[in-house]
């Protein structure tokens, strides 16, 4: 992996050469987004003959023009961010967790665009349920070995100290807000370019935030929330004495979100209106998955708002009109058709270009208060 390789040509024998550049985290950054956004950008398009054929979304009002489109993206982008990450920085069973599970997440989306009838609603939640179980299961307890006192803990606004929460708990909100994430994203990926464009803005937030706050101990200190770092053995044999470096999970998780937003970026490029490709079920499930995780790595689940608000209600709200209705016999929101999208095109007359650029910046606007308030007000 190249975070090794730097470390190595960091040694006094190596110093001067300039491999040593590949253990500093910003160079590893900028090779995720660059090299994931031209190897997508220019290798997707010599997939389209081996994807499935999109057999239209019922239900959705572009349902006839996706008809017949290659379509399962996500199992080449995603399969690119696991390779990309795992070839850049170095993986503990969490970090290496969040890469095999996310593929998983990814693999159960693409079998179902794969699938000619398609797989049933309570096939796809069992597996979800499984996945998504899992990944709390690998998450609490690596937040408890990280713990100086065993105790998982978010931050929130308006709380001038981290709130210790059971292990339990943890574990349900994970399985909540992982499942919701995924389903939501979902639900949004119905007009060319919206539900990843929404997810990238997330993954450049959380990125940012990794690299220069949470993952930053004088800067989360200043801003008195807690450093995201998980502490792991030192780096083997060649920095004995040297270097004992912990894990930074804040650095490396920096890393995977600009692997992923690299690579989504590149799919962008192909799926810009009017699209050529789309990700299907296998791009927006995993995408939904990873930018859940980061969420909940960042320490505060509420950051769900300034990574996904306009995704959740966009097709949050739709899931929650089926449930009730379904289950409950309850009505709500009848005038209004959803996914909220779908909304704003037959009743108020907007493009699809219009969709994406006004969700865009209504995302971009409540994420920069909600981070103004989170870290500001304590």
């Amino acid at each position: 992996m190249l975070y090794y390789l730097g470390i190595f040509f960091g040694t006094d024998a190596f110093k001067n050469t300039p491999l040593r550049l590949f253990r500093m985290y910003s160079v590893l950054i900028l090779v995720a987004l660059y090299a994931g956004f031209l190897t997508v950008r220019y290798l997707l398009p010599l997939f389209y003959k081996f994807l499935p054929n999109d057999r239209g979304r019922e239900f959705t009002l572009s349902k006839e023009v996706s008809k017949g489109k290659p379509t399962g993206a996500g199992v080449f982008f995603v399969s690119v961010f696991v390779i990309l990450t795992f070839l850049l920085i170095p993986l503990n069973y969490l970090t290496g967790g969040i890469l095999f599970l996310t593929w998983c997440m990814m693999l159960t989306g693409y079998l179902d665009d794969r699938s000619e009838k398609g797989w049933g609603e309570y096939i796809k939640a069992f597996l979800d349920f499984v996945i998504v179980t899992a990944m709390a299961l690998i998450m609490a307890y690596a937040l408890k070995q990280a713990s100086p006192d065993n105790q998982i803990r978010f931050w929130f606004p308006f709380f001038k100290n981290p709130v210790a929460v059971p292990d339990w708990l943890y574990i349900i909100i994970t399985i909540v807000i992982l499942w919701v994430s995924v389903n939501t994203t979902n639900c949004t990926d119905g007009v060319d370019g919206l539900s990843s464009t929404l997810v990238l803005v997330g993954l450049i937030i959380m990125g940012i935030l990794f690299y220069i706050v949470l993952g930053h101990a004088n800067i989360a200190s200043r801003l008195n929330v807690p450093q995201v770092i998980f502490n792991g053995d030192h780096l083997g044999p060649y920095f004995e004495g040297k270097e004992k470096l912990g894990l930074h999970l804040g650095a490396h998780l920096s890393v995977m979100c600009f692997s992923f937003a690299g690579v989504v970026m590149g799919y962008l490029w192909h799926n810009s209106f009017p699209s050529s490709v789309l990700m299907g079920d296998a791009g927006s499930r995993a995408l939904g998955f990873f930018i859940g995780v980061c969420v909940l790595l960042s320490g505060n689940p509420l950051m769900i708002l300034a990574t996904s608000t306009i995704i959740c209600i966009n097709g949050g709200l739709g899931l929650l009109k089926v449930a009730l209705k379904r289950f409950l016999h309850i009505s709500i929101l009848t005038n209004i058709r959803f996914p909220l999208h779908d909304h704003m095109r037959k009743n108020h007359g907007w493009s699809p270009t219009q969709v994406l650029i006004k969700f865009t910046l209504i995302q971009i606007m409540i994420s920069l208060a909600v981070l103004g308030i989170f870290f500001k007000i304590r």
